[in-house]
């Protein structure tokens, strides 16, 4: 029996669980769209692609499972590329599903072709940041295609792929067999992990040492793993520090959880990692800025300190250090062999009391070292009032998504996660544009939970069509719009360093200018309410939460830095031997009136 294409790949998306598609119309994909109605898989309708791939990626990371995306040739798929190179650099299992111009006009520049370097190149744009690009040449192979592309995207390091369909192609009949086969291949792949020998050296090496520090990234969570690094940190008593994307993969406030290091850490954290003589590294790619742009004198130092490396990515394992012990493993299963062995050679476990007592009172020094700021009545809020006072309302296990600037580096820093991969931050491609969308994502994957997006003006602004989505959808996603006036991590970096804000600041007839996004929230449909005074914010949170509807809160915050005791190598480019860091706009503009 023969059936079109494109009913037979939305059966397919509905037999492998597929509840979402994020996408946008446009002339090629519309045989997909009409084959959606109806089916079980609901379209998530945006107005610009990098929303769809952003929210895709929100989805991926809440719900643990690859998200799909649905676009069109050309400016549709240049739009989503920007939110696909973010999903991969961060490793987000996502399958990319573009039309294509018609296979027989290949070469003759039909309409919004990309080919003036070769015929029906479009796929050629994806080929720096995808796993895999797939071209389909003849619609018999596009079942096998499309299931190839999930198993690639779901194994080893996760990841987008592009599977770039000509629009014929969907309006094609084939043997429904040729789908119907899929169902016999397995859908989860086994995944490696360590032999006892390796497990056995590594819990060794540890126990031997005088100071060892366990160092995990977001692969941890990737490899929903962060229940098995509990068992080994309760039972071994090693502190744990983090990177960016490691952040709540332990709570924030168990006894031996450290933070974040690097350029954001502090200098409790980055000398902890620094004196300690064993680094056992678990699902990280020690990163510039969590690594303190790999520089020895503040965060790692390895020559002195002997560093154990566990990824599913091989690649990564001595980039940027020597290992004395690596091992290519999904991490959920390496560590079940670890914490076996850790319990066989130390059967009682092991106890540190005083590094235990050491983390409760750097702990306190610190809290109460942002306690002013975080009760400071001034208006425009501090950065550490808004956190502050939205961790006070929201559930231990809401989930957080950032964008960049403050609301990334400060969260990072100082707001306390506690349940295990309910902060969704964009780690290695640092995207502006993501927070807001990705919230969308998120609350699709659970609508039981409470999703707050903490963004930027500047990257709210960036999109704020995101609204259209939320309204349309019924996603009650809450934004908090830290609203500075400004691209205010770069004006800080330009003014500190350049002695100018030339191209960061919002300004009009030399006045601080924003738009007014409750307004503009209104006018989508959604809620939206300005705030006016430090007091007025946390209420409005609580209303906020409790209304259950897309909501929006734009609240004026200071243009002051992220506090930090870190190093990043960008500081000695700017301005070379002078340690210089961020400087506070703010501030600058108050000494000028």
């Amino acid at each position: 029996m023969k059936k079109l294409i494109s009913h037979q790949l939305v059966k397919y998306l509905e037999d492998r669980g597929v509840e979402h598609l994020f996408g946008l119309c446009g002339h090629t994909n519309i045989a997909v769209l009409t084959a959606l109605e109806g089916s079980r898989v609901k379209f998530i309708n945006t107005r610009h692609e990098q929303v769809a791939a952003h929210a895709a990626d929100g989805y991926a990371r809440a719900s643990k499972k690859t998200s799909v995306v649905l676009s069109h040739l050309g400016p549709g798929l240049t739009n989503a590329a920007t939110g696909v190179a973010n999903a991969a650099l961060d490793s987000i299992p996502m399958v990319v599903i573009a039309g294509d111009v018609p296979s027989h006009y290949y070469g003759k520049h039909p309409h919004q072709e990309v080919n003036l370097h070769a015929d029906a190149s479009q796929s050629e744009i994806y080929r720096p940041f995808v796993k895999r690009v797939w071209r389909v040449e003849r619609p018999d192979l596009f079942p096998e295609i499309l299931e190839k592309a999930f198993q690639l995207a779901e194994t080893g390091r996760p990841g987008p792929v592009l599977v770039s369909v000509p629009m014929d192609i969907f309006s094609m009949e084939i043997d429904t067999a040729l789908f119907e086969r899929l169902k016999l291949h397995t859908k989860t792949l086994q995944k490696p992990s360590i032999d006892d020998e390796t497990a056995t050296r590594i819990v060794q090496a540890l126990a031997a040492a005088r100071t060892p520090l366990l160092y995990v990234g977001g692969g941890v969570v990737l490899a929903d793993a962060c229940a098995e690094l509990a068992e080994f940190v309760d039972h071994m008593s090693i502190p744990v520090a983090h990177s960016l994307m490691g952040k709540g993969v332990l709570p924030d406030d168990h006894p031996f959880t450290l933070g974040m290091t690097g350029f954001w850490g502090t200098k409790f954290i980055n000398d902890k990692c620094l004196n300690a003589d064993v680094v056992f590294g678990l699902g990280t790619r020690f990163a510039e800025a969590d690594c303190s742009s790999w520089e020895k004198e503040y965060t790692f130092s390895f020559g002195p300190s002997r560093l154990i490396h566990i990824d599913i990515d091989p690649s990564e394992i001595g980039r940027n250090y020597p290992v004395e012990i690596g091992a290519v493993a999904d991490l959920k299963q390496a560590l079940k062999v670890i914490n076996r062995v850790a319990k066989r050679l130390h059967p009682q476990g092991r106890r540190n009391d005083a590094l235990k007592a050491e983390i409760a009172a750097n702990r306190d020094t610190f809290a109460s070292g942002n306690l002013a700021a975080q009760q400071s009545d001034a208006y425009p809020l501090r950065p550490e009032r808004i956190l502050a006072d939205v961790r006070a309302v929201l559930p231990r296990d809401a989930i957080i998504t950032t964008d960049v600037g403050w609301n990334k580096n400060g969260v990072g820093q100082q707001f306390p996660i506690y349940t295990p991969g309910s902060v969704l931050t964009p780690g290695g491609f640092a995207t502006m544009g993501f927070g807001a969308p990705a919230a969308i994502g998120a609350k699709l994957a659970c609508p039981d939970r409470v999703v707050v997006a903490l963004v930027g003006d500047g990257g709210f602004g960036q999109n704020p069509a995101v609204l259209a989505t939320a309204v349309e959808s019924d996603v009650p996603v809450v934004w908090v719009i830290m609203n500075n006036c400004a691209f205010g991590t770069i004006a800080g970096l330009q003014l500190a360093h350049y002695g100018t804000t030339t191209g960061t600041l919002f300004v009009k007839d030399g006045e601080p200018y924003s738009a007014d996004f409750a307004a503009i929230a209104r006018a989508y449909g959604a809620e939206g309410v300005r705030i006016t005074s430090a007091a007025e914010f946390k209420p409005a949170f609580e209303r906020a939460i409790a209304s259950k509807r897309p909501f929006v809160i734009d609240v004026a915050m200071q243009n002051v830095p992220t506090p930090t005791a870190g190093h990043w190598n960008i500081m000695d480019i700017y301005s070379p031997g002078k340690k210089v860091h961020h400087a506070d706009t703010g501030a600058v503009a108050a000494k000028k009136s």
